[in-house]
């Protein structure tokens, strides 16, 4: 079975997108790779791009301390916190009051997709900076315009959107830096703890450098695969559905085992 016919199977369940293509930004196959869909988590990766540019200009750095607080500037005006009880990465939350280093936070925003993490670095690194990272290397309609859980901008109908074409950009942005930040921004993907999605499809222990999103009807993830006998690739799903979440996994990971399969000649896969 191919990847056509795995987005046949659950054709009128939703929106599926899909971008796979090598590490030069060349894509093999696109469906509805433009369409845009609520960004969820994978914005955090544009996230950390911007902050390790002004770590990289001097304006930033790793070692710096950041008070842990939940209470940030929204975008529509006023003021917002994140919602605990929807934070998978409590560690975060542990250190409530407490200073920890810059670093510490990016690794949680990114290994554990802590939400208040990231609104902590977004506050010092700027929405705007993320923005122009997304808008450099992503494509189309991708935008980044609050932090997470700005209640009151969603409402205002200021939101994050990402394509499956967007995230790619940036993905091979990232897989393109030979500096030290490029590299460090590459470890942290790889030890994303949160792998039900394309590392369940490829062989275990197979190095994804990887950044997936999910909330309610989303499940998303993008990565660039690493295999030992082969040139890398990259492979983004992007899917808004009314597919049990479970499933919404299943079909992101049965796409990453059909890339794998013909990972020696990406382009006869269908």
């Amino acid at each position: 079975m191919g990847i056509a016919d795995l987005l046949r199977g659950v054709e009128g369940d939703g929106a599926f997108g899909v971008w796979l293509g090598r590490t030069d930004g060349t894509p093999v196959l696109a469906h509805a790779a433009e369409r845009t869909h609520y960004s969820a988590s994978t914005m955090k990766l544009p996230v950390a791009m911007a902050m390790l540019r002004r770590v990289d200009a001097g304006e930033l750095s790793l070692d710096q301390p950041v008070l842990v607080h939940n209470d940030f500037a929204s975008a529509a005006g006023g003021r917002f916190g994140v919602n605990r009880a929807e934070d998978e990465a409590p560690a975060t939350w542990e250190k409530l009051g407490s200073e920890v280093s810059l670093g510490w936070l990016a690794r949680e925003m990114i290994t554990r997709s802590s939400n208040l993490a990231t609104d902590l670095v977004l506050e010092l690194v700027g929405v705007d900076a993320a923005q122009a990272v997304l808008a450099e290397y992503g494509a189309g309609d991708s935008v980044i315009k609050r932090g997470i859980d700005d209640s009151g901008a969603q409402a205002a109908g200021i939101s994050n959107l990402m394509s499956p074409a967007g995230l790619a950009g940036v993905l091979v942005a990232a897989g393109n830096d030979s500096s030290v930040s490029g590299q460090y921004l590459r470890d942290l993907l790889a030890a994303n703890e949160w792998n039900g999605e394309i590392p369940a499809g490829v062989p275990a222990g197979t190095r994804v450098e990887h950044k997936n999103g999910w909330d309610q009807r989303i499940r998303h993830d993008g990565g660039i695969v690493r295999p030992s006998d082969a040139a890398p690739f990259v492979l983004v799903v992007c899917t808004t559905s009314e597919l049990p979440d479970r499933d919404a996994q299943q079909l992101i990971a049965s796409i990453a085992a059909v890339a794998w399969e013909h990972r020696h000649n990406l382009e006869e896969v269908g």
